[in-house]
């Protein structure tokens, strides 16, 4: 890995501690991390890059994703459902998983994403069918290596099924012990702690109407004898609420920490109805929240208390969700329909662009636990990603850089992403993949899971 020089940036957006918004200045990439940013820079062998028209920001953070749903999206006949009747159409599908289904679905998602601009993904794959093998997460990191994507892997699974009471079919059920010992494994296998990694794992059950109290306490045991991160859904929809009254005794946060799955290294999925009480617990605990604004509305769940989350501290990340629930995977669009959104539920109480552009990197960089990306500062990862804005529409639109992506919106590709000092994408091309042969791959595998429901 060489040396990459970025010359006379229209706007740098740091996202540091600072806020710092730079403008006609440099930065300098060598190997794997920025080693300076300012003007007049200069670097011997060094990839010269005229920004004088970019905007440049730090790679984006998606801190919730299902790849596998990426062939289970904009279905005719469930376009006005609710999660659990959403849900209860799609395991039909996902019986159908297997390791080919999973490392195209991974590729195709995770491509998207490279498109706009994020640099690292964490992915809960929950769906493992019996007798079809345990390899899924592996053809994931297998997908995430060819493509150059920062990539943490969240192990789920489904252990109580219908014949106990929840909403999974049998056939994608697991015992605790399978679950464990397959999270063992990949933790040993791929997770890598130090700054810089690429590879990592989270210990992730999938819901409390998919998964029991067992899982869920040994998951917290393994996931801290391990030194990895706890990933759940949580307070998603009025059902899963009520689910866990009728099932636990219990609310789902009191639930969840009755079986330890709070604190610092846990972040939950959604947390859209929480109490205003239960709110503040999560900043008193540090406990994190992914913010999934557009599967939130699609699937009519619920607002996710993001002021309050911020007034009290709550980590707070920003995240796609599923292909299924979002129907693409484009962090940059879900920036501005997170602004637009709170901006209609709280006023001025709502986050502004930049602050929610600032969820999607160093707030989910502190839900991931990682200090090595998530802002545009020297001695970080080289994370970052262009936008050309010298077009006619953005003409009178780019007076606040910071907040563009959230008030104005960016609605096509951006024109490079780098990852780890590695230009990944540029100009429309991903550089670790065959395009068009991963796509006819792809749409012959969707062809075929439709042709057998």
């Amino acid at each position: 890995m060489g040396k990459t020089l970025f010359k006379n940036c229209k706007t740098i957006i740091t996202c540091d501690v600072g806020d710092r918004v730079l403008y006609g200045e440099d930065i300098l990439v060598d190997g794997n991390a920025i080693v300076e940013i300012g003007k007049g820079l200069s670097a011997e062998g060094a990839e010269i890059i005229d920004a004088k028209d970019l905007f440049i920001y730090p790679g984006l953070i998606n801190t919730h994703h299902h790849m596998l749903q990426a062939f289970s999206r904009n279905i005719p006949e469930i376009q006005s459902y609710e999660l659990f009747d959403w849900l209860m159409y799609l395991y039909e599908v996902w019986k159908n998983v297997d390791s080919e289904f999973v490392y195209l679905s991974s590729q195709v998602a995770m491509g998207e994403l490279l498109k706009y601009g994020c640099t690292t993904n964490f992915d809960q794959h929950f769906a493992f069918p019996q007798g079809k093998g345990r390899d899924l997460i592996d053809r994931q990191m297998e997908a995430a290596g060819e493509l150059g994507i920062r990539f943490n892997a969240g192990r789920s699974c489904f252990t109580r099924t219908q014949k106990n009471g929840g909403l999974p079919p049998d056939e994608l059920g697991e015992t605790t012990k399978q679950f464990i010992d397959d999270c063992e494994r990949l933790i040993d296998t791929y997770h890598d702690a130090n700054d810089f990694s690429m590879r990592q794992v989270t210990v992730a059950p999938c819901s409390p109407f998919s998964v029991d109290t067992e899982v869920m306490v040994e998951s917290v045991r393994l996931a801290r004898d391990k030194g990895v991160r706890l990933h759940t859904h949580l307070c998603e929809t009025i059902d899963e609420e009520n689910y866990c009254l009728e099932t636990y005794g219990n609310r789902p946060l009191a639930w969840a920490h009755e079986c330890g799955f709070t604190g610092p290294d846990v972040w939950y999925a959604h947390g859209i109805h929480f109490t205003d009480e239960e709110v503040a617990f999560l900043g008193e605990t540090q406990t994190g929240v992914s913010h999934n604004p557009v599967s939130n509305m699609k699937l009519s769940s619920g607002i996710c208390k993001v002021p309050l989350m911020l007034k009290h501290d709550v980590p707070l990340g920003l995240a796609v969700d599923g292909c299924g629930s979002n129907d693409s995977s484009n962090l940059l669009a879900d920036i501005r329909v997170a602004y637009l959104l709170h901006r209609l539920n709280s006023s001025t109480q709502a986050p502004t662009g930049y602050e929610i552009l600032k969820l999607g990197t160093n707030g989910s960089a502190r839900i991931l636990g990682r200090t090595d990306i998530g802002s545009l500062t020297v001695g970080k990862a080289a994370d970052l990603f262009a936008l050309d804005v010298n077009k006619l529409e953005y003409a009178g639109a780019i007076l606040d850089p910071a907040s563009f992506l959230g008030t104005i919106g960016y609605s096509r590709p951006a024109k490079l992403t780098m990852v780890n000092g590695k230009i990944v994408y540029r100009d429309g091309q991903l550089l670790g993949i065959d395009e068009e042969k991963v796509k006819a791959q792809a749409d012959a595998e969707v062809e075929k899971i439709y042709s057998n429901l």
